[in-house]
């Protein structure tokens, strides 16, 4: 098994301006930006994606209709975004075309699945592998709300049976698999930028995952 780096903490970034992001991203590692969180010009995703390889483009659905989320993932897809994040059950044609574009460019797919209520049987969570298996992306990644310890074991024990997963136990009671889930062999796991401007529930702010991590490796 591989060992973990700090490398491998990406941050995820929600709500800040281009300035914002192009100056809290300098000297990282890699960083997830939510399109959903700014009213982005193509322009601005031009410029965020531009100058840096290591970016994963997300577009959560709920405010967007699902042509404007495509159009602005396109067009980071692009712009060079090194990874791009499509919900595991959206519509197939949105999927598809943004697959196609990302191969044509390069960028690497994440399909990603989430459950903010708790963590499904383990049954459900190995049929979601397996739709993935299928569905050609390159990263899967399983964020689950844990409401108990069992659920945060469960999560991170897919990381024994599965090759590129990411997983995520959201909440208080699955803080530990943002750290453990690296040493078990997920490609990266998910920090925030600082306290307050978390993304998910649980998240761990990146100076402290950073020191950690890096205590431990």
């Amino acid at each position: 098994m591989k060992k973990a780096t700090v490398s491998k903490i990406c941050v995820s970034i929600s709500g800040l301006s281009v300035p914002e992001i192009l100056e809290e991203t300098k000297g990282m590692e890699m960083a997830e930006i939510r399109l959903d969180g700014v009213n982005f010009t193509p322009e601005d995703i031009r410029e965020i994606f531009s100058v840096r390889a290591q970016m994963i483009a997300t577009c959560r659905a709920g405010k967007l209709k699902d042509e404007d989320r495509m159009r602005l993932l396109m067009e980071a897809i692009k712009s060079g975004a090194a990874y791009v994040d499509i919900e595991i059950d959206a519509k197939k044609w949105y999927r598809e075309k943004i697959i196609r574009e990302a191969r044509r460019n390069g960028c690497k797919v994440i399909l990603s699945y989430h459950n903010q209520r708790l963590t499904p049987p383990d049954d459900v969570l190995l049929n979601i592998a397996k739709k993935f298996k299928w569905m050609g992306g390159d990263i899967l990644k399983i964020a689950c709300k844990a409401n108990t310890l069992s659920d945060t074991a469960r999560l991170i024990g897919l990381l024994g049976h599965l090759e590129n997963t990411v997983v995520v136990a959201m909440g208080e009671k699955g803080r530990i698999s943002r750290v453990v889930g690296p040493l078990m062999g997920a490609p990266f796991t998910y920090a925030s930028l600082s306290k307050g401007k978390e993304t998910a529930e649980g998240q761990i702010e990146f100076g402290r995952l950073k020191e950690i991590m890096s205590s431990i490796l």
